[in-house]
């Protein structure tokens, strides 16, 4: 027998010998349960809205914790915090629709309320900044929102990636608040618009202060802070939901417009006037649309559209008062014509109006006003809403 043939027996040997061993050691790792399964995967949470009404009344909605969400519990910006919780919610009052389930769009958009958190408190994070530079950068972007014939919904948007994105950073200088702005409104055109400026546009209009590659390097870093979540339900799109709600007639297109444009550009530049102040980061998104709508409406309907209790809308309400006052005391704002927009659109497109002074004189009105002055019912007594009969003519 040659030394190959040799070598083989004895391996085939020693490999029959070692096959029990092996099997057993095997049969003896299966056994025993592994350490990585025993260790619980670090997780994070959420707090989503369960169905829980009957068909015939209101029920509070249930949170109920998700894992692998966005929220930690220890966030000190987190639900815990958001006034959200203490909602009372009815049934959708989205009609019935063809193309899905009025309930689940109506729960998607409660969702969200608790998803993307935002809070005034940032600017603690920022000692070099003031609620003034906030205004003025927003009254900028919506001017250049003008500009670009984009709609409200971009430049709201917006205003939510920039006060979620400084909630997340810290000691921000104010010479980098102008390339956030119109980062944040180059992100928001890209997700709103059908045909979104190019980014070449966008850093035209900072007349130097920022270039392309400015734009590029800091929308990376937004989109990375804000872990990709660009898709809140804004003040706008709660707005359009309540108006279009309470105009919708039986057999008609959910998805088109039936409302009276020049009331809902009224609305929309209250909306506008309070987003610029800074206090409006105290109330969710779907209460600042509610809040704005009754000024124009009576709270029934908003009920009816909302879902939304009184006492739920009344501190917003009363906040908003002083607003409404000086939008009032200035001229009708009148529907515009933009290039390539059709006039069934024209109201969707964002204007620009002398808003940083008439949020001045909107902050002066509410240093002047009494506290009681500003409250539709009198001190001490059950919040109850205003009658349609409390309400000035408003069209």
């Amino acid at each position: 027998m040659s030394r190959r043939s040799d070598r083989l027996t004895l391996q085939a040997r020693d490999s029959n010998a070692a096959e029990p061993a092996v099997r057993e050691a095997l049969k003896k790792r299966k056994s025993e349960p592994s350490k990585k399964k025993l260790q619980p995967a670090a997780k994070k949470q959420n707090y989503e809205i369960q169905k829980c009404w009957s068909e015939d009344g209101a029920s509070p909605c249930i949170l109920i914790e998700t894992p692998h969400k966005e929220l930690e519990p220890s966030d000190p910006s987190s639900f815990k915090q958001y006034q959200f919780k203490n909602l009372f919610i009815k049934a959708s009052p989205i009609p019935r629709l063809s193309w899905a389930s009025s309930d689940d769009v109506w729960i998607k958009m409660l969702n969200k309320e608790l998803k993307y958190v935002h809070d005034k408190s940032y600017l603690q994070r920022h000692p070099k900044l003031q609620p003034k530079m906030r205004a003025i950068l927003l009254d900028w972007l919506l001017e250049v929102s003008e500009v670009y014939s984009l709609h409200r919904q971009t430049a709201y948007l917006a205003q939510d990636y920039f006060d979620r994105f400084m909630l997340t950073q810290e000691n921000v200088d104010k010479d980098y608040l102008q390339l956030i702005g119109i980062t944040a409104l180059f992100i928001a055109s890209k997700i709103e618009e059908i045909y979104p400026p190019k980014i070449y546009e966008f850093a035209y209009v900072t007349d130097g202060a920022c270039d392309m590659w400015d734009i590029q390097r800091t929308e990376l870093h937004i989109l990375t802070a804000l872990d990709w979540n660009l898709c809140p339900e804004t003040p706008i799109s709660w707005l359009k939901l309540y108006v279009q709600v309470e105009a919708q007639k039986d057999g008609e297109n959910f998805l088109e417009p039936q409302f009276s444009q020049e009331t809902y550009i009224q609305i929309t530049q209250l909306l506008d006037l309070c987003m610029m102040d800074i206090t409006s980061l105290d109330y969710s998104y779907s209460v600042l649309a509610a809040a704005a709508f009754c000024h124009f409406s009576t709270f029934d309907v908003v009920h009816k559209v909302s879902g939304l209790t009184w006492e739920s809308v009344f501190p917003c309400y009363k906040w908003m008062t002083s607003f409404m006052d000086t939008v009032r005391s200035e001229a009708k704002p009148q529907l515009k014509n933009f290039p390539k927009v059709k006039a069934d659109d024209r109201h969707n497109i964002q204007t620009h109006v002398a808003y940083l002074d008439l949020l001045r004189k909107a902050q002066e009105r509410q240093i002047d006003r009494p506290e009681c002055q500003l409250s539709p019912v009198a001190v001490g007594k059950m919040l109850t809403p205003p009658s349609s009969t409390e309400k000035s003519a408003n069209p």
